[in-house]
């Protein structure tokens, strides 16, 4: 269960030994046409998930890309329960770019979300079909015979086959029509809701695996890149002269000229292809480059904060309003108001980008640890000006992604290189590469008002937001963000308000701004988080007090009868509604698990924080103790109401990561930027959380039927709250602009 095997639909056969003699199931995807149980060649033509041998093994196609989530475990564990698989008998394979697959990008936390109800409908149905194979085979009625224990069994005789010796006629049966299909009880799954180790464990503990970084070809040229600093520059001149006196190095070559938008395009550049990756750095850091001017090299992130901080003071284009918030403001016994910052940020996953591309025959082979092998299909084939068709991908495992590796602007680099060298050649990201010529999450700011009554309640809510759209990356014209962003966190305020008034501000682009774990949610989740915290503090409330009062009744929120069309994480309200009860249950939870009411030591205190993102629910409350202007954390709970759980181990470790993934933005995290440039260029400038500095975390799982929500991301946006929440708690200071490393030691 360990190998991983890159086929294409044909191969698939011819690898897994299937012939004629086995059965390969496709599956009913929402945009594209049936797929049928067939064998032969004609396979090769459908949309295959499932296949079983005659040796009994069951391969499952894994379509997204597995980058420490377990999505190589989770899905297949989906179909090998409704198939009533033998998991020893199972085999993962991932598939290749693939139109019919239906969506592989790996992001936005929608993988089992959007795949669990099909891939139970894929095991279903091959269940069904051996069934009825099994039938026709002993002349017995279909409903004397049932599926278990990777056999076929007849009731009334004891009569069993295996799956293996029912393939082959059950290849023959027409699938069941989707109505037809009789899914499993809840109450009999065997490892729907179970903690299966994920498949690749072995193999990654003992070296065998294939990360991005890992490929190796024959006669392979390996590729440096000197990319330009400021977005919008292009290379005026180059002297390659002293790089090409470097041992090791076959060339240079200029990387095409681009222009806004910048989309996935490789950043302008000089490569210096060489035939090993040490000759290949050393020859780059010989090139003498001059650049071409660029509207952003003005760009200072600082000032642009400033500007930032000063335009979400002034009223903004409204996006969502119940009542009138600035009548309920005037009217209002008593107000409260408070900014705060988010900066630049970037994915830093332990692996940096890297792709590895030959081009032969007006074809194009790439092997990338990539999230999204179809959007690297479809923009190496149009860098390239060949068809979509032409280009294959094979996904390796990915050392970490948080988003950066949805861009395939690393893969379009290998595929023009090896176009124009006719070799095979892997372009290897640095970690300073990484940082300073990365996709960003965008700078923000934000202010938040609140109007209280003679009672201390909250009767009039007034919020706004500012930071560069992700809409910029892909339009080149976008200044204030878009309602896509805006729906992660802002304009789906939960709250009961008489009166409320979300508002947008301003914000051009400077910087290439893309998708980082948990998006504009990061900013939101900080920003609301801490207010509540402050408001629970000037009205001398406990916080979780506050939290449940401005919750409001157990009730589902729309915000689009307020004016605020509402994407929902792509996902139907009437399904996915955001629903106050489940908030407060993750709040409740938490805060009793934790024991955040219950007395601390001296200089400790907890913190506290909930947010819904991804159609999920988490809550987190954080520990910490203050000495002077020293800040540790040593304690971190949370919990999560993510509806259905397939595999609650990879759900608690997502949920960690996210810990200690929020707990480095929070506490560390900045890209700055002068004149243009990204100041950081690694881990002493750029840190991550180090084992020292690592609290004991406790993670909770709700029980639900609910559908699944999303898991990856939405562990994340609730941290810096608590984190700030008791930091001021425990020691007075309220920290509104991160990181924190910048107001206290860290």
């Amino acid at each position: 269960m360990s190998q991983i095997a890159n086929v294409s639909r044909r191969q698939f056969l011819k690898l897994t030994g299937m012939g004629a003699t086995g059965l390969v199931l496709g599956g009913l995807l929402p945009g594209f046409r049936p797929a049928w149980a067939q064998t032969g060649d004609a396979v090769s033509e459908l949309n295959l998930f499932v296949s079983i041998g005659s040796d009994d093994l069951v391969h499952i196609i894994c379509h997204r890309s597995e980058m420490g989530q377990g999505i190589r475990t989770g899905l297949p564990q989906v179909v090998a329960d409704e198939l009533m698989a033998d998991w020893q008998k199972v085999q993962v394979v991932q598939g290749l770019a693939n139109a019919e697959y239906g969506s592989q990008n790996t992001d936005g936390s929608r993988s089992v979300r959007r795949f669990y109800q099909i891939m139970r409908e894929m095991g279903a149905s091959a269940r069904a079909m051996l069934e009825q194979a099994a039938a026709n085979q002993w002349q017995v009625p279909l409903e004397e015979v049932q599926a278990r224990d990777h056999q076929v069994w007849h009731q009334k005789s004891g009569r069993s086959l295996r799956f293996g010796e029912l393939a082959e006629a059950a290849a023959g049966l027409t699938p069941p029509a989707k109505d037809q299909l009789k899914l499993k009880s809840p109450d009999d799954f065997n490892y729907i809701g179970k903690d299966v180790p994920i498949v690749d464990m072995p193999a990654i503990l003992s070296g065998q695996t294939v990360f991005g970084q890992d490929v190796q070809l024959p006669d392979m040229l390996y590729a440096s890149i000197e990319r330009t600093p400021v977005v919008g520059a292009n290379v005026k001149s180059v002297d390659n002269s002293a790089a090409l006196k470097v041992k090791g190095v076959v060339d240079t070559f200029v990387m095409p000229e681009q222009s806004e938008p910048v989309l996935f395009k490789p950043l302008p550049g000089v490569a210096v292809l060489a035939t090993n990756s040490w000759a290949a750095m050393q020859g780059r850091k010989q090139l003498r480059i001059e650049w071409t001017d660029s509207t952003h090299s003005e760009h200072d992130s600082d000032a642009y904060l400033d500007v930032l901080k000063g335009r979400v003071k002034q009223q903004g284009k409204v996006i969502r309003s119940i009542g009138d918030a600035y009548a309920g403001m005037m009217n209002a016994v008593d107000t409260f108001e408070a900014g705060y910052s988010v900066p630049y940020l970037i994915h830093a996953p332990m692996e940096p980008p890297a792709a590895t591309a030959v081009f032969k025959d007006g074809t194009c082979e790439i092997w990338a640890c990539t999230q999204t092998p179809q959007s690297t299909q479809q923009n190496v084939a149009g860098a390239l000006g060949i068809e979509p068709d032409k280009v294959k991908v094979n996904v390796t495992l990915l050392g970490g992604g948080f988003g950066r590796k949805s861009k395939p602007d690393f893969s379009v680099e290998a595929a023009i290189l090896a176009k124009q060298t006719g070799k095979p050649v892997k372009v290897s990201w640095s970690r300073e590469d990484e940082i300073r010529h990365g996709y960003y999450h965008a700078a923000a700011a934000m202010h938040f008002a609140a109007g209280m009554d003679d009672t201390g309640r909250v009767v009039s809510w007034l919020q706004r937001t500012a930071f560069p759209s992700i809409s910029w990356t892909f339009n080149g014209t976008s200044d204030e963000p878009s309602g896509s962003e805006l729906d992660l966190g802002f304009g789906d305020l939960p709250f009961a308000l008489d009166n409320l008034s979300c508002e947008v501000q301003k914000a051009e682009a400077h910087l290439r701004i893309g998708w980082v774990r948990s998006v504009s949610n990061i900013q939101h989740g900080f920003a609301i988080g801490s207010f509540v915290d402050e408001l629970a503090h000037k009205l001398e409330r406990r916080p979780r007090e506050l939290w449940l009062e401005l919750l409001g009744s157990d009730r589902l929120v729309d915000p689009e009868p307020e004016g605020f069309k509402y994407g929902n994480y792509g996902e139907s309200k009437a399904v996915f509604p955001i629903d106050t009860a489940r908030i407060k249950g993750v709040l409740n939870l938490v805060a009793d698990k934790a024991g955040v009411d219950k007395p601390t030591a001296k200089n400790e205190a907890w913190g506290l924080s909930v947010h819904r993102s991804f159609v999920s629910y988490v809550a987190v409350a954080t520990k910490v103790r203050v000495d002077g202007n020293k800040v540790q954390v040593l304690e971190m709970h949370s919990a999560i109401d993510a509806g259905t759980v397939v595999n609650p181990d990879r759900v608690r470790s997502q949920m960690e990561g996210a810990m200690i993934f929020g707990l480095s933005l929070a506490m560390m995290g900045e890209i700055s930027v002068k004149d243009g440039a990204v100041v950081q260029s690694n881990f002493h400038d750029y840190p991550l959380l180090r084992i020292n500095q690592s609290p004991q975390i406790h993670s909770y799982i709700v029980e639900s039927s609910q559908p699944p929500g999303g898991v990856g991301e939405p562990g994340v946006p609730p941290v810096a709250a608590s984190l700030c929440n008791a930091i001021f708690r425990a020691g007075g200071k309220r920290i509104r602009d991160l990181p924190i490393s910048k107001h206290m030691q860290v």
